[in-house]
């Protein structure tokens, strides 16, 4: 599997990865409801015997739950460690309710809390979840204390997520910042028109997830399922997941299936690697189950898509987010 230089980071990374948010299980407000352990673990698995050498989760998923999970998984791994990249500032209280938390102190007794579920001594990548909702020091204090924690060793690296351009300067003028997570998918393109071009420019690195739009182009959705999604999953939220915007959707989807038919591959292989086209992507981030759903995407990167299905694809996207 193809592997790129993270921004200015020494870590060669996989063009997938695996994303462990899904993992963290049902019961609190950002879920994709019930998951079983075992096929977490199975999912993981299969993907690091597919090739990925990287796992992305957060402190949040689950409140905890997915590090727990990733942290077993590599345990019990028998080969070559993966590198493990996860967040903060996003915390909890004892309902699960989520709330952000920019602060020094708190930042600290995430990553120990993060270290402990993980199971590890070093965490290679470590992301400021989201900045903060004003446009105070609060992100300063945060990036200062992730910095801090680079230089004590914790962490390897330090990174943002959902993170603009403004805001990518702000960090960058206290510590350099390795690698931005922002959302992308062929539904999903705001990041184009300055975000990508700017974190080229400046030599930071982009992982990027929902290239499969939450499992909306997986080819796994259908009109019924999306119906039938549980209470506590976040898509039921989703615009994306409903009328009028749902059977567009799942008509791109259909397009994005005759084009795979061609090369033996999904729809969602298709539409990550519509996104690995773009050489401002270092990584993307893909979402398992099961090992059967590992098998189904994680080589999504050996799929190249000529210049004509390209346009194929934006094409049929154009209809479908059409407003």
């Amino acid at each position: 599997m193809e592997a790129r230089k993270l921004g200015n980071s020494d870590l060669q990374i996989t063009q997938v990865g695996f994303g462990a948010w899904a993992l963290g299980g049902g019961g609190w407000e950002f879920s994709w409801g019930p998951q079983e352990d075992a096929d977490s673990l199975a999912a993981i698995h299969r993907a690091l015997e597919l090739g990925i050498n990287w796992i992305d989760t957060a402190a949040v998923y689950g409140t905890g739950h997915s590090e727990e999970v990733v942290g077993r998984a590599v345990k019990q791994w028998p080969g070559r460690r993966p590198y493990i990249f996860t967040k903060c500032v996003l915390t909890w209280d004892e309902t699960r309710k989520v709330r952000p938390d920019h602060s020094a102190a708190s930042i600290r007794r995430e990553c120990e809390d993060s270290l402990r579920r993980l199971q590890t001594e070093v965490i290679d990548l470590y992301q400021m979840h989201w900045p903060p909702r004003d446009n105070g020091s609060s992100l300063e204090e945060a990036w200062t204390a992730m910095s801090e924690l680079q230089k004590a060793g914790k962490v390897r690296c330090i990174g943002v997520s959902n993170f603009d351009t403004a805001q990518m300067l702000r960090a960058q003028a206290i510590a350099p910042v390795t690698s931005n997570q922002p959302p992308y998918s062929i539904i999903r393109r705001a990041i184009e028109a300055a975000i990508l071009p700017f974190s080229k420019e400046q030599g930071i690195g982009t992982i990027s997830y929902a290239p499969m739009a939450s499992g909306l182009l997986s080819g796994g959705m259908t009109l019924e399922r999306a119906a039938s999604l549980p209470p506590d999953d976040f898509r039921t939220r989703n615009p994306e997941f409903r009328e009028p915007r749902l059977l567009k959707n799942l008509e791109l989807v259909e397009r994005l299936r005759r084009v795979g038919a061609r090369h033996g591959r999904g729809p969602g292989e298709v539409a990550i690697a519509w996104v690995l086209r773009n050489p401002a992507i270092t990584g993307v981030i893909v979402g398992a189950r099961n090992a059967q759903q590992a098998d189904g995407v994680m080589r999504a990167g050996e799929l190249k898509l000529a210049a004509g299905e390209i346009a194929e694809i934006e094409d049929a996207a154009a209809i479908a987010t059409a407003r």
